[in-house]
């Protein structure tokens, strides 16, 4: 299906005409009944999300907020939206003009998608396209809920996930995309199914198992559907494979699923302490384990299913894996120097880091230096024109002589400052260790030209911090001011001087410890620790004093990738704090012995255990850990082929 161009979504002459159309449906529909309101008499409510948004211009004043909700009248499922009344604070917008945009008794049957939008900045949001091929305009969930209102219309009515757009989901498309789920799934020839439930059973297990299905090298399946006239009837030729298989999909999949819920479900323990621990000696720790009596029970149970994936990786995060080596890198690579396929690069490094020696080459492509689809040539082109560019602004501040220094303050400044923080940064490192060591010197040369570059932010102390790694990995001057600008251009917000980059990024911590721990959030605020300034030095300089030199560029690169989510720095925050949390609990810690006891943590964290239980909150929290963090928090993404869309798939509604 073509995307339909935003602008045209929310036109208001499109959307009367659709209004038209469902009104029109609305007539037609089983209940017999014109509907004068959001719901009708005897009408089953099964779904209702507040906070609902739609934009009919760009004017955050003139937004109108109101209900969603679905609910079931006879066979048929309807759609509404109701703006409230009398809560909204525009006044730019009359009680009419918010009413002409009401979504009454929509049903099902007249709807052809729903397209799902996670951008990178901002609210998850849906469209809605009828069987005319008219749109409702986006409708914004400000609070999370999109999965969930996805699921639940899977619940009443047949919704499959378009072939060619994971982020469209097909409304009754039966004939062409069952038969296109099926084969996605590689099964051996055809299936015998007998009821309704086993073939939603097929199309659930399908879209989970999709990334595994494709190493599988095995037939596809073969269905066809002789009749869809309100209820379902299968016909399947040649059938090879009996339902018990396609149960033991469902087993593995349920099984994953409810695991998540019950190991992070809020309770008196809440976290990892809802499992058994593993015995240690440093008691205060909480560590996961996996029970292997389960695992064990679990693989023979599904011994006759094609399913590569562990069950438990999806719960603690999937095992880190070696480094990114100089083969394995070429492979990547077409003969003209072009990354193929970004995604499976950034989630080999995301896994596994990259070897010391092919830094230089992969760091750049990670902080959006390089395009990953530019050729070597192009490259080396932009390296000798941003090589020039750079002396250029270099002389800048070269060429001020001291009398003119002596009537630039802010420039007397900014290079005092920056003098004192490089001979003090990483100065046990070889690298920039002894008297008169140039490395220092460049360090120094770099960043004064960085606030040359950007003199609205200039220096500030820190940055030092995160621009030493990466002279230390390129050793090239140029190259590595153009790469300090890329990582700027994502955490710079942490050093404005209204500090509000750090305020979005601990207020987002304190909401993710909410929601993923909320006896630790309740401790927290009984002890008027909510500010959560101890986790400041953390987010500012991206544990940079917290791990050993080489851990911290490995644990940069993994957040450089943004597989899982963009602000995965943050869920790492909240997995030491959980990691933790007994000792802090059980000695009543106040803000001042929490604070010095988070310093004294440098080099005590073991960081592969840290991202996988990183990894594990952020697929357990999904899009209501999303919607705790608010738009604009830093970093942003980087520029290029299609990031925007990467991590918004991986979901198991269908």
């Amino acid at each position: 299906m073509q995307e339909l161009d935003l602008h045209d979504l929310s036109d208001d002459a499109d959307y009367a005409a659709s209004q038209q159309q469902g009104s029109a449906s609305m007539m037609r529909s089983d209940s017999g009944r014109q509907s004068t309101s959001s719901e009708t008499d005897g009408a089953e409510l099964v779904y209702v999300k507040d906070n609902v948004t739609i934009h009919p211009t760009q004017f955050a004043s003139e937004r109108i907020s109101g209900r969603l909700k679905l609910y079931k009248q006879g066979p048929s499922l309807f759609m509404t939206w109701i703006p409230y009344k009398g809560r909204n604070s525009n006044a730019r917008l009359s009680e009419k003009d918010r009413s002409l945009y009401t979504i009454r008794a929509v049903p099902f049957t007249d709807v052809r998608s729903i397209r799902r939008h996670s951008p990178a900045l901002g609210w998850q949001y849906i469209i809605v396209v009828l069987s005319s091929g008219l749109a409702f305009p986006p409708l914004y969930f400000y609070n999370g809920g999109v999965k969930e209102f996805l699921a639940t219309i899977k619940q009443h009515v047949f919704l499959v996930r378009s072939a060619d757009d994971a982020n469209v989901f097909l409304v009754n498309d039966l004939e062409n995309q069952l038969q296109k789920t099926l084969s996605s799934l590689e099964l051996p020839r055809a299936v015998s199914v007998a009821s309704e439930s086993s073939l939603s059973s097929i199309a659930e297990s399908s879209a989970d198992g999709k990334q595994e299905s494709s190493r599988g090298g095995v037939h596809d399946g073969s269905l066809s559907v002789s009749q869809f006239n309100g209820r379902q009837k299968q016909k399947f030729h040649d059938p090879a494979l009996s339902i018990q298989v396609l149960e033991k999909f469902s087993l593995v999949t349920k099984f994953a699923r409810d695991t998540t819920s019950q190991l992070f479900r809020d309770n008196h323990n809440n976290g990892f302490n809802s499992i058994e621990r593993r015995s240690n000696n440093d008691s205060h720790v909480d560590y996961p384990q996996k029970a292997s009596n389960i695992k064990e029970k679990i693989n023979d149970e599904t011994h006759a299913a094609p399913v590569a994936a562990d069950p438990l990786e999806l719960v603690w995060g999937k095992p880190r894996q070696p480094p990114l080596g100089y083969e394995e890198w070429v492979n990547f690579l077409d003969s003209e120097g072009r990354v193929m396929d970004s995604k499976a690069l950034r989630k080999r490094i995301f896994y596994g880091g990259v070897e010391h020696s092919l830094r230089a080459e992969v760091w750049p492509f990670l902080l959006g230096y390089h395009a990953y689809d530019s050729t070597y040539a192009e490259r080396e082109y932009l390296r000798s024109v941003k090589k020039s560019e750079y002396e250029t602004i270099k002389n800048q501040w070269q060429s001020i002589s001291s009398e003119q220094a002596k009537r630039f303050t802010k420039f007397r400044e900014r290079k005092g400052l920056i003098d004192k923080d490089v001979v003090r940064t990483d100065r046990s490192i070889s690298f920039y260790d002894g008297d008169d060591n140039p490395n220092v010197n460049i360090l120094r040369d770099i960043l004064l030209t960085y606030s040359f570059y950007n003199f609205d932010l200039g220096y500030c102390q820190g940055m030092s911090d995160l621009l030493s790694p990466i002279l230390f990995v390129t050793e090239d001057e140029s190259e590595s001011f153009w790469c300090f600008v890329s990582l700027m251009e994502r955490l710079g917000p942490n050093f404005n001087r209204d500090q509000n980059g750090m305020h979005s990024q601990l207020f987002a911590i304190t909401k993710l410890v909410e929601l993923l721990d909320s006896p630790l959030h309740n401790y927290f605020k009984q002890h008027d620790c909510l500010n959560y300034f101890f986790c400041f030095r953390w987010v500012l300089i991206q544990f940079k004093r917290e791990f050993e030199y080489e851990k911290t560029m490995r644990l940069w690169e993994v957040l450089w990738t943004h597989y899982r989510s963009e602000h995965l720095h943050l869920y790492v925050c909240v997995a030491i704090l959980k990691r933790y949390r007994s000792k802090i609990m059980g000695e009543q810690m106040d803000f001042d012995t929490l604070l010095k006891f988070i310093n004294e943590l440098s080099g005590q964290i073991d960081l592969d255990t840290i991202l996988r239980d990183a990894e594990a909150l952020c697929i357990c929290a999904g899009e209501n850990g999303a919607a705790c963090i608010p738009p604009g928090t830093p970093p942003s993404l980087p520029k290029d082929d299609g990031s925007l869309l990467l991590y918004a798939q991986e979901d198991d509604v269908l």
